[in-house]
């Protein structure tokens, strides 16, 4: 089992699920056997700990719905992606870092981006430091952001791998990482049907 530090962001939110549902359950049988407590506020409480049961399931079950699936295309091999609850798509890659460690790193998939661009957070992860120089300009929903450059050793996609792509770490508040057109032009085929997004490789 990987360790905590380890675990994507979809793992992890949900471990989250699995351990609020874990709760609820343990405190519904608690309340039960609790016979003391009045009719009226066991009732509250166990109708309390249903409703938040039944949302943590539903959130359980919505994280796993939208994971990436790998398909069978007319052009070959490929991957569909479900759009998830926040309107977006997202799509886990392994990336070598410059320390040859290999980190999975969760991205939204965003074919209106240029290039791959990665949170100070997630290029921490990767082992990118102190060192960033922040050169570069670009243009984004907050206004100007200032970039770094780097360059990934290795990119592993589903089986695919791309030696030495280059990537920019922002400077700016950014929420997740984008998986840009920059990476996404080395397959054969990008497609957006209705709420699923199919990537032909």
């Amino acid at each position: 089992m990987p360790a905590f530090d380890q675990l994507t962001d979809g793992q992890i939110q949900r471990l989250v699920y699995l351990v609020v549902l874990v709760a609820v359950l343990g405190s519904y049988a608690l309340v039960s056997l609790r016979s003391r407590i009045g009719p009226l506020i066991r009732s509250a409480l166990l109708w309390a700990l249903i409703f938040t049961g039944v949302a943590a399931a539903y959130g359980l079950w919505d994280s796993a719905r939208y994971s990436a699936a790998s398909v069978q295309t007319e052009g070959g091999e490929g991957l569909v992606l479900r759009r998830s609850f926040d309107g977006q798509y997202h799509l886990t890659l392994d990336i070598t870092g410059p320390n040859g460690v290999v980190t999975p790193i969760r991205f939204i998939v965003d074919t209106g981006a240029s290039e791959m661009v990665l949170t100070q957070a997630d290029a921490a992860k990767l082992g990118y430091g102190d060192d960033l120089r922040f050169l570069g300009v670009a243009s984004t929903a907050n206004g100007m952001t200032r970039t770094a450059q780097v360059t990934l050793a290795r990119v592993d996609l589903e089986g695919h791998s791309a030696q030495r792509v280059r990537a920019l770490v922002n400077e700016g508040a950014l929420h997740a990482s984008l998986l840009g057109m920059g990476y996404l032009e080395r397959f054969s085929r990008i497609e957006i049907m209705q709420d699923r997004l199919r990537i032909t490789f």
